[in-house]
């Protein structure tokens, strides 16, 4: 079993993952707000390089190279929502707020890659999008642990059917928005779970992620997912869904050098 540990920078609380012990990470908290990416890479490695993106909810997943090329004229920030390092000391960062901040390394490229998963992403498939990204680059599927933060639990995450099918059929083969909903709650360990209003229901976007990493053949030794919701751990993370307020928490990591 994965653990997750809290350190501290500063008396300021972030989260590691056991998972991905070798690299410099962290799932940051509310209380480093309003740091940005730039402030938090000193925290994992001062010499790292930075690189974000301009979040759309979408399923473009670049290299840092990809960035220099696409940045239009006048912008600061590429848009994208997944990042894929090239290099050794090359931190990757992604900003949540309940959707899924996913970090995967390579134990063998030490290549790193920072994902922001919500709804829309999921049902685009970013995550197996910057998994196929790495093995282009040259990384085999065995060689990879992914580690998934803080987000909004299936428990709380109230969305419509709609909403649910559009996630589900990632994984479902099913084109009926009833049908992919129905398919849903039969699966062992089902990422829905039951909504006191009618045409609702409870999705948990983590465990899509995870089946959707379980059908490209990773094991579920090589996933680890935070024991902590957004919406409910209100000392620690801001959530969009329970404050309305566009505040945000970072993750990152940083690529090493192979040893």
């Amino acid at each position: 079993m994965h653990t997750w540990h809290w350190r501290t920078w500063k008396g300021l609380p972030y989260l590691t993952c056991s998972l991905l012990e070798p690299w410099t990470h962290g799932f940051f908290t509310q209380q480093f707000w309003p740091r940005t990416p730039l402030e938090l890479t000193k925290v994992l490695h001062p010499e790292a390089s930075v690189y974000r993106l301009k979040q759309v909810h979408g399923n473009t997943v670049l290299t840092p190279k990809e960035i220099a090329n696409l940045l239009p004229e006048g912008e600061e920030l590429t848009e994208g929502d997944g990042l894929v390092s090239e290099q050794p000391l090359q931190a990757v960062w992604v900003a949540a707020a309940d959707c899924t901040p996913v970090l995967i390394a390579d134990e063998q490229t030490r290549h790193v890659a920072a994902v922001h998963a919500g709804w829309r992403g999921t049902a685009r498939k970013i995550v197996p999008q910057a998994i196929a990204k790495m093995q282009a680059q040259g990384s085999k599927l065995e060689n990879l642990r992914i580690a998934m933060g803080p987000a909004i639990t299936g428990e709380v995450y109230q969305v419509s059917e709609q909403v649910a099918a559009e996630v589900g059929a990632s994984i479902l083969a099913h084109n009926d928005e009833k049908a992919i909903v129905n398919a849903l709650h039969d699966l062992p360990n089902s990422p829905l779970l039951t909504d006191p209003h009618p045409g609702r229901v409870r999705l948990d976007v983590r465990r899509v992620n995870a089946l959707q990493l379980e059908m490209l053949g990773i094991s579920s030794e090589q996933i680890a997912i935070a024991p902590y919701c957004t919406y409910q751990t209100t000392e620690h993370f801001f959530s969009y869904r329970r404050e309305k307020q566009k505040k945000v928490q970072w993750s990152g990591i940083v690529s090493s050098v192979n040893s």
